[in-house]
């Protein structure tokens, strides 16, 4: 009698291999939905050797196996290899690393340091690290698709965002809608440290 895996059976492939998440999810399917392997192996025409080899992660599987297995399964393809990316992409940026960027500021005294960035599909957020000095300059408000987080580490500052007015200090933070045009308005104490993330969402 198979008995179908338990909370935290998604956490029993350590390696990551293809094989073992392609065994351990077509074993995880095939129990939740309470189908034998000989049940399987009538759907996909595949022979039980042939199954319990990929299940034991013993054998590659070919495209079209796993496009019958997905089939016979209910399921997409892609979610035969959840798992394999589960830490697929990281960025660490020590203290002090962060690649200086070019941004509208730049040019009057506006640092930006981009925190780290995923790409693709994943690139939806964008973490600076802003710094305003003496050199710094007043500016055009911006305005960008998304939604922004800041949070002030050092300094004073008048941010601005639409109409309104905000006199932030280490420690404040403020959410806004990209969309309205926002910027610093006055730098009343420097230098002037805030962190600025903007969340873009699904990226078209």
């Amino acid at each position: 009698m198979e008995v179908s895996p338990g909370p935290g059976a998604h956490d029993d492939a350590p390696s990551g291999h293809l094989e073992d998440v392609i065994a351990l999810r077509v074993r995880e399917f095939r129990l939740a939905q309470g189908i034998s392997l000989a049940e399987l192996a009538r759907l996909t025409g595949m022979s039980k050797a042939m199954l319990s080899k990929i299940e034991n992660a013993q054998t590659s599987c070919s495209l079209s196996s796993l496009a019958r297995l997905a089939e016979a399964l209910a399921v997409p393809v892609t979610a035969l290899f959840r798992g394999i990316d589960a830490e697929r992409e990281a960025v660490f940026t020590p203290a002090g690393h962060g690649s200086q960027i070019v941004r509208r500021g730049s040019n009057v005294g506006h640092l930006y340091q981009l925190l780290g960035s995923l790409r693709g599909e994943h690139k939806r957020l964008e973490p600076l690290l802003v710094t305003l000095t003496e050199a710094s300059e007043v500016f055009p408000l911006f305005q960008h698709p998304g939604t922004e987080f800041l949070h002030m580490l050092e300094g004073v500052l008048v941010y601005g965002h639409g109409e309104a007015r905000y006199e932030m200090r280490a420690g404040d933070s403020l959410v806004f809608d990209g969309e309205g045009p926002h910027g610093p308005v006055e730098l009343v104490e420097l230098p002037v440290r805030f962190l600025s993330v903007t969340a873009y969402g699904h990226l078209t």
